[in-house]
């Protein structure tokens, strides 16, 4: 943006000057030439009315004339010439020409011989013999005399318009620029999950007016989504009361293990609920920046270890020994191990064995869930609300976004079994 300004004042700044300096280059050529040919007229007028009376005074006074032509024909002066009617010259060299012959009619002219240059003509009467003639040639160097100047001057001030211009353009270019960039960059916060950024406006009224707009924005999308927490925190605390029901109905039991295994289901089951209910209310700003991939792994496959033992199944899990970070809060990241496993363990049949592993990959981690079970339907199990096996359908999606919100990728694949492949910025460097 700032360069096409630039471009577009220097363009329109040269056509406008150009516009100007050329007819006034012009005219300071045809100036200089007038300037010129009246100079040289007013020196062949003064030739002629000093010349007249002296030759009125025969031989002795052409003597005189010529002691004046050479005054007048100083280095760098017009070449000056008195032409006699019998055509002896005096002073500067001259042909008698047709020019000639018709100031000796008593005619004074201007002219420009096909030779270049500008030729001055004026009679000189009182001569015994006739008419003689002032002859002032001027060449093409001293009739455009100073013009070169005069163009370098126009030049060099059509620069130095140009160059203001372009000075004043950059300036005007790089405020705009600087709170386009701003309102840019408040944008790319906001579209971060930093729902504290506003911009302050500034620039012309419109940027500041869109300035104001994003700042509304990013108030309202604060509030819609303080409101949409606190209805999820509503509802998972409206639980509480029947599972309190379920304790009590656990502690009625008259087997004690059975109950001891109820009310441990129950509490944990309480756990979670309240685990929502925190996450629920706490501020975004305040979520994990980063988790150990390898260390989530190995905690929440230990945790659902127990159930597939009791189904039979032959669990694989190979995590690298060393912290693997990731940019997801932990929460978040164990919410999509407990889905996948889970899918797992709901959906394929006792004594399915299934693997899960961690890899880094230079910049990248990469979290693997694969079982021999009989794979994902034909429908697209990835899309939020379809399952294939009767449930939510909210699992692989939960876990779609979990991954591709942290600037990863996730991918599913149905042969031979199920594949569910994770990738995850690595925050290892």
């Amino acid at each position: 943006m700032r360069r096409r300004l630039l471009l577009l004042t220097g363009a329109t700044t040269a056509l406008v000057l150009a516009a100007l300096l050329v007819p006034l280059t012009l005219l300071t050529r045809s100036h200089a030439a007038d300037r010129a040919t009246a100079e040289a007229t007013a020196r062949a007028q003064w030739v002629a009315a000093t010349a007249g009376p002296v030759l009125a005074g025969g031989a002795r006074g052409v003597t005189d004339v010529e002691q004046t032509m050479q005054s007048v024909n100083g280095p760098g002066l017009p070449r000056t010439s008195l032409i006699l009617m019998d055509g002896t010259v005096v002073g500067a060299p001259a042909r008698v020409t047709d020019a000639v012959r018709l100031a000796r009619t008593g005619r004074a002219f201007t002219y420009e011989p096909p030779d270049g240059g500008r030729m001055v003509l004026v009679p000189v009467h009182g001569a015994p013999e006739g008419t003689a003639v002032v002859q002032v040639a001027l060449a093409e160097r001293q009739l455009y005399a100073g013009v070169l100047t005069s163009w370098l001057v126009l030049a060099g001030i059509g620069a130095g318009l140009v160059l203001l211009g372009l000075v004043l353009a950059d300036r005007l270019g790089a405020r705009l620029v600087g709170a386009t960039r701003a309102l840019a960059g408040t944008a790319v916060r906001l579209a971060a999950g930093d729902l504290k950024a506003r911009a302050k406006p500034a620039g012309p009224p419109e940027l500041r007016l869109v300035g104001d707009e994003l700042n509304r924005l990013a108030a309202r999308i604060e509030q819609l989504l303080a409101a949409e927490r606190e209805n999820a925190a509503d509802l998972a605390h409206r639980l509480r009361t029947p599972m309190a029901a379920l304790r009590l109905d656990a502690e009625t039991l008259r087997d004690p293990a059975e109950a001891e295994r109820i009310a441990a289901s129950v509490a944990s089951l309480e756990h979670g609920v309240d685990e929502v209910i925190r996450r629920a209310r706490r501020p975004l700003s305040d979520s994990e920046p980063t988790a150990d991939l390898s260390a989530i792994t190995r905690d929440r496959t230990a945790f659902w270890l127990p159930l597939a033992e009791d189904q039979d199944r032959a669990v694989e899990v190979d995590t690298p020994p060393g912290p693997l970070p990731v940019p997801v809060p932990r929460d978040e990241l164990a919410a999509a191990l407990d889905a996948l496993i889970g899918n797992v363990l709901d959906h394929t049949p006792h004594g399915t064995p299934f693997r899960v592993a961690v890899r880094s990959r230079g910049d990248a981690a990469e979290l693997l869930i694969q079982d021999d079970g009989p794979g994902f339907p034909a429908s697209d199990t990835t899309e939020r609300g379809i399952s294939g096996a009767g449930s939510t359908g909210l699992g692989l999606d939960i876990v779609r976004r979990t991954a591709q919100e942290s600037g990863g990728t996730f991918t599913v694949q149905s042969a031979p079994g199920a594949r569910v492949t994770l990738t995850f910025p690595s925050n290892t460097g």
